[in-house]
């Protein structure tokens, strides 16, 4: 990922985050009524928000303590790279819904904590994407020129021709670790100058970057082979000190290195010493460990340039990013489709007119399963049947989690937290494919080690019952509203009368009524009701089992 301008990837090198949709905006999230901007942005930004009825907050530069106080009552918070979004903020945002990146990298907000939390987290993946490759061309060519150092040179009054030799691009070999949106510009731009591009990215495959003229090899084939070696990859644990005293040593001497990404990929001691024996013969940086860098080594070294942290500072990245960080909240608070979702990875489907009532039904099954267990303990699998549900596993298993723990756990549950909360409760959700199924498809969910299942289907837009424990509804249950569940003997004539005279007295309206398939010489009813009952109690005494939904 550059530093401004390359999408979040789940692997070590970054790629663009592709879309994502949420669920009815009422359904898992509360509204965005109010949005925070705590960095400096484009007007624009502000100016979509307030259109779209959102009311906005600009405070650039706050203390912790300052943002504290002002996030408590807003749903959103949009940030540029200034401000830190720790988990003590976030936690401490009672109302927050969505935190908005206007840029890609998102290593300023722990993720983590706001997933836990269910809040999104969303970026702006292709803003930045020209401006830090542009960035990334310009150091490359400064390098090769040392134009700012001349310049610095004849601002001394200075004429120094002969100490300031360079050497052309032409026929050199530029090494680039990561293919996704700024890497590929690069790639293209500098291809003009007669370089010849190589490059390694675990996820783009060798063909696809051989259409924009990258040849792939390894990282071992790469360090000997090149000029000059520019980083495009997110801030990973495995991209930490990717450039670092072994593979130096590796490189080529003389080899310039150029770091337009983030602070931290290249290790800065070990460049520092490379610079210091001619192992590298030059850098440019314009990210570091720590902004400002107080260690001034590098920044003063003759043969390093660089530059505050500039890759997306340019008039038009910053009036894009402001402007799709503000359409996408905006989005999101209208229920609409939106991109730039870097956590919850089960919005990506969720808003699409297939998929949307199939996340209900599965939030509605995994309700229903919780009822008639009182506690799911251990596994939970769900079965997906038919060719229309083959992909939908990945959405659907957290819609299960968020009915599984519905009233159960203290944290409101979503999409975007259903499997972690789910994992923290104990509960090992797997999710299979069956082709075999009706062409509308099927969804099944038992809890593993009990005789308890549920399985549904979409008719229409409507979510139904088909089975309830090898019981086999003739006439679909919708699963909306009130439902009253018992298992009784079959064949009881006179126990509907009984139970509508209990909810008689209590004064809960039958709304409509469904029985089973006998199973054992027993079956399932489901009544739709008014209202819930207030006690099951004396219900008991006339039914084997009963259990109570709201919908």
């Amino acid at each position: 990922m550059s530093g401004e301008g390359e999408a979040r990837r789940p692997t070590e090198f970054e790629r663009g985050a592709g879309p994502a949709f949420l669920l009815p905006l009422q359904a898992t999230m509360a509204p965005v009524r109010k949005v925070l901007i705590s960095d400096s942005l484009d007007p624009a930004c502000a100016r979509i928000l307030q259109a779209a009825g959102i009311g906005v907050l600009e405070k650039a530069g706050l203390a912790k303590e300052q943002l504290l106080a002002e996030i408590r009552d807003c749903d959103g918070l949009i940030v540029r790279s200034a401000t830190k979004v720790t988990a003590d903020i976030i936690n401490a945002a009672e109302k927050l819904q969505v935190i908005g990146r206007a840029g890609t990298g998102v290593d300023n907000v722990d993720v983590d904590a706001a997933t836990r939390k269910g809040v999104l987290v969303m970026n702006t993946p292709t803003g930045n994407s020209l401006s830090a490759a542009e960035l990334t061309c310009g150091m490359i060519l400064s390098l090769a020129r040392q134009i700012p150092q001349a310049a610095a040179s004849m601002k001394e009054g200075k004429w120094d021709r002969k100490k300031f030799m360079g050497m052309e691009l032409q026929g050199k070999t530029l090494g680039i670790l990561g293919l996704g949106r700024i890497g590929r510009e690069v790639a293209i731009r500098m291809q003009s100058f007669g370089m010849k591009t190589i490059g390694y990215d675990p996820i783009i495959t060798p063909e696809e970057s051989a259409t924009f003229g990258v040849q792939q090899l390894s990282l071992e084939q790469i360090w000997p082979l090149c000029d000059y070696i520019t980083v495009h990859t997110p801030l990973l644990p495995s991209t930490t000190g990717l450039l670092n005293d072994t593979t130096f040593a590796q490189c080529r001497r003389g080899v310039q290195v150029i770091n337009c990404a983030r602070g931290g990929i290249i290790d800065e001691a070990a460049l520092l010493r490379a610079l210091q024996s001619g192992q590298c013969g030059g850098a440019a940086l314009d990210v570091f460990t720590e902004e400002p860098p107080k260690d001034k080594a590098l920044v003063n070294h003759p043969n390093v340039i660089s530059c505050p942290h500039l890759g997306a500072s340019t008039k038009e990245a910053q009036n894009r990013c402001g402007k799709e960080i503000a359409e996408q909240i905006v989005d999101l608070a209208q229920g609409r489709a939106l991109v730039g979702a870097v956590n919850g990875q089960a919005l990506i489907s969720a808003y699409t007119p297939h998929s949307k009532p199939w996340i209900a039904l599965a939030r509605a099954l995994g309700t229903v399963l919780r009822a008639l267990t009182q506690q799911v303990k251990g596994g939970v699998q769900v079965v997906t049947h038919g060719p229309t549900l083959q992909k939908a596993g990945s959405y659907l298993t957290p819609a299960v989690a968020m009915g599984l723990l519905k009233e159960t756990v203290q944290k409101d549950v979503n999409l975007v937290n259903g499997l972690l909360l789910a994992q923290e409760a104990g509960l090992k959700i797997t999710t299979t494919h069956s082709d075999k199924g009706t062409e509308e498809g099927l969804l099944q969910i038992a809890a593993q080690g009990s005789p308890c299942g549920v399985v549904g289907s979409v008719q229409g837009s409507m979510q139904v019952l088909h089975e309830l424990n090898g019981a086999v509804f003739k006439q679909l249950v919708p699963l909306t509203g009130v439902l009253l569940f018992y298992r009784s003997k079959a064949s009881n004539a006179s126990l509907l009368p009984t139970i509508t005279g209990l909810l008689g007295k209590a004064r809960v309206e039958l709304l409509s009524y469904h029985h089973s398939s006998a199973v054992a010489g027993e079956e399932w009813s489901v009544l739709g009701l008014s209202s819930a009952l207030p006690s099951l109690q004396e219900l008991k005494q006339h039914v084997s089992e009963v259990a109570q939904v709201t919908l």
